[in-house]
């Protein structure tokens, strides 16, 4: 199985992309296959023993549009001189057409020549020739149009085209009569419809070009924060190169004032970077050999060597922009529904159509009026508000989630987050800063503490859990070196066991003892040590207790207002964690927690996260991404606090790059912000429909209210617009720096 990303070229509203998502569906080897309009790709998930890119491409050309290939970046659409120029050509004939057609209606002067009811036929030709232009400017309209009609995939540019044709057709039959002597049927034209028509669409669609670039400038900043080029180190000779050159085990150059270029580790030298675009620590970090560097960092005062270990799309950054790009590419349930409602919208209108049509027809209307009520059904109806309602307030509330370091693997956490009412946090490294100290040691043995502290340093170094960097971090700190573990088993949720100098060392919790069947008559000292807030770990040598240990954590310098506002919302939080009793209610107490779940294993903390879900909870669980894994799997929504270097791995549905609780809060700000934009846009995009439609029918007539094509095409601009301005809005949310 495997996914890919195609930029898609040729869609250009919501029906575009649900005919090309269902056609993809629908091709046999493909697993699944989502459609984004405003990002202007597709996510195609398929059996690479069944399909080739290739075939996958051709499936898109089949459905009646284009792939550019693999998606590789965000394109900006940049609006050139060209096509401003162009536009703005169109702009004045447009101007001289509706003065030519309709300026003798309201008394304005006109030419002898090309007077309508003294010289017919001049009037009829010069319309026709200011007619063309716009044919020629809008055939991209038209052949699109075509192609999802022969696909049975009609879309917006079917009605569009199908009116325009229509109107042009039958002018050129009245042209022909005209021409044939029957001047009376001059004000029966309607070259003007079919092309100022035409030159509405292409306003509207050059504003929702520039509207789209916006939604996507958040995420494609990321992209920027990366230098174009990067010095390396070959040979001994300094070397300026493009990043696409840099390869894997390259020796990169970082001088003051430069900017990271790849993630990396030092070799050589020491400096203070700024890491706050992806960490969120406004604070210059301290580097030196051994540490790794993200690609965009700021290297402020000093000289950096340092060896290119994530490229390209393996980078930090790269990876940012995969999981945003591949989060608004997901639908929520919201928007599924706004598919499907408007992937029956357009045959709907088209036999609305139809019907009208016939029945001015029947009830004894010139064929000239039954035609252009026929054709202002169609244009006002195109669905372009109801296509981009939801795209474009979900593109924009991923922007801001990652400006804000908040990254959303699936559009639906957007929708979901603001019906959560139970969230479930670990304690070590969320609750707290997972940076443990050793606090206290009992040594119930005669050797020296610190040879017994180096036997369980080096069994520490071969582990994940933070309570470990305390003691390597001991070793670091008094110039101890790490010993060569044989023999290393990790004991999930228990501790570790090794074999140093054919010694067998156990370094964990009580549950470790039990399972070794190993006497504990230190029980009340273990019991004191917790009371007063430490995570407890033995060590038996040959099983035998030599050691008791207190490691203590600091309590996040947010966490307790953080919890404070969740429960003000009415959110029930409890603390999940793998510790002893004791400790877990100190730091509770401190922060306000009143349900504590301790002494748990990370399998039994899915069970407890499966015991709320069936409960009726809707459960948010926010731990460290790698021991909480399994309930972060069965939560509703999992939410990992993630070093940057760590993203590409993590299995969570959000993770939250910077070191900040808060950032919880914020994401369910802004999904109760989302979902309420999005109901507005849908609202807003109905109600145009269900207005417009009826008056285009030509239902109010009897009440002087009546509407043209050329009136249609510029209120679906504007209805667009409506919807472009409302989900804009999301981006200018702004929160308080903390």
């Amino acid at each position: 199985m495997k996914k890919i990303i195609l930029s898609i070229d040729g869609m250009t509203c919501s029906a575009c992309s649900n005919g090309l998502e269902k056609y993809l569906n629908k091709q046999k080897g493909i697993i699944s296959a989502s459609v984004n309009l405003v990002m202007a790709n597709a996510t195609v998930e398929y059996d690479e023993k069944m399909l080739t890119q290739a075939q996958i491409e051709e499936f898109v050309k089949q459905a009646g549009f284009q792939s550019l290939g693999e998606f590789k970046e965000i394109k900006l659409e940049s609006k050139n001189k060209t096509e401003k120029v162009k536009f703005i050509i169109f702009t004045v004939l447009a101007v001289l057409l509706l003065y030519i057609s309709m300026g003798h209606m309201i008394g304005l002067p006109t030419l002898e020549i090309i007077n309508p009811h003294t010289n017919s036929l001049n009037y009829a030709i010069t319309l026709l020739l200011l007619t063309i232009p716009f044919l020629i400017y809008g055939f991209d309209i038209l052949k699109n149009g075509y192609k999802n009609l022969i696909h049975l995939t009609p879309n917006m540019d079917t009605l569009v085209g199908i009116g325009v044709l229509s109107s042009f057709l039958y002018s050129l039959y009245v042209f022909y009569k005209i021409m044939q002597g029957s001047h009376e049927d001059t004000m029966n034209l309607y070259f003007e419809s079919a092309a100022i028509v035409i030159y509405f669409i292409k306003l509207g669609r050059y504003i929702d070009g520039i509207s789209k670039d916006k939604t996507k400038e958040a995420i494609s900043q990321l992209v920027k924060i990366t230098p174009e080029k990067a010095v390396i180190r070959k040979d001994g000779v300094e070397k300026e190169v493009t990043l696409d050159e840099i390869q894997k085990g390259d020796i990169v150059i970082a001088k003051p004032g430069e900017k990271i270029a790849v993630d990396g580790e030092i070799v050589s030298g020491k400096a203070h970077l700024d890491e706050s675009f992806i960490t969120g620590e406004s604070k210059p970090v301290s580097k030196e050999v051994g540490n790794k560097v993200i690609a965009g960092s700021i290297n402020y005062d000093g000289y950096l060597e340092y060896k290119a270990e994530r490229i390209g799309r393996e980078s930090t950054i790269s990876e940012i922009v995969k999981l945003v790009v591949e989060a608004s590419n997901t639908k929520a349930p919201i928007a599924k529904v706004a598919d499907k409602v408007s992937g029956y919208f357009v045959p709907s209108v088209i036999g609305i159509a139809i019907i009208t049509l016939v029945v001015y027809l029947l009830l004894g209307y010139e064929f000239s009026e039954a035609l252009i009520t026929f054709v202002t059904v169609l244009v006002v109806a195109c669905p372009c508000s109801l296509g981009l309602a939801t795209p474009l307030a979900i593109v924009v509330s991923e922007g801001l989630c990652a400006k804000n370091g908040i990254l959303v693997k699936k559009s639906e956490i957007l929708e979901n987050a603001q019906k959560i009412n139970t969230i479930v946090f670990d304690k070590t490294g969320t609750l707290t800063y997972g940076k443990l100290k050793i606090a206290e040691i009992i040594n119930y043995t005669e050797k020296d503490r610190n040879e017994i502290l180096q036997l369980v340093g080096s069994i520490e170094s071969k582990g994940t859990h933070p309570i470990g960097k305390a003691f390597t971090d001991y070793l670091e700190e008094n110039k101890i070196s790490i010993l060569n573990v044989d023999n290393f088993e990790n004991v999930a949720g228990k501790g570790m066991i090794g074999e140093i100098n054919h010694k067998k060392i156990l370094v964990g919790n009580d549950k470790l003892l039990e399972q070794y069947k190993i006497k504990n008559d230190y029980q009340e000292e273990e019991k004191r040590l917790a009371q007063a807030g430490n995570s407890v770990i033995y060590v038996a040598i040959e099983n035998e207790i030599v050691m008791l240990i207190g490691v203590n954590d600091l309590i996040r310098e947010n966490a307790k207002e953080v919890i404070t506002e969740l429960q003000k919302n009415g959110i029930e939080t409890i603390m999940l964690t793998g510790d002893h009793e004791e400790t877990a209610n100190k730091i509770a107490n401190e922060l306000g927690i009143t349900k504590v779940i301790a002494n748990v294993l990370p399998s039994e903390k899915a069970n407890v996260v499966k015991q709320l879900k069936e409960e009726k909870h809707f459960v948010m669980m926010c731990g460290d991404g790698i021991n909480d894994s399994p309930a972060l799997a069965n939560s509703d929504i999992g939410v990992s606090i993630s070093g940057a270097t760590d993203i590409a791995m993590d299995s969570s549905d959000v993770i939250l790059t910077r070191n900040d609780l808060s950032l919880i809060m914020r994401l369910i700000y802004i999904s109760k912000r989302t979902i309420r934009n999005i109901k507005q846009n849908l609202f807003w995009a109905f109600f145009y429909n269900c207005l417009m439609i009826p008056i285009a029918i030509g239902l109010l007539k009897p009440i002087k209210i009546s509407i043209n094509p050329m009136i249609a095409s510029i209120a679906m601009v504007l209805s667009s617009l409506t919807v472009i301005l409302n989900a804009a809005r999301l981006g200018r949310i702004k929160f308080n720096k903390e």
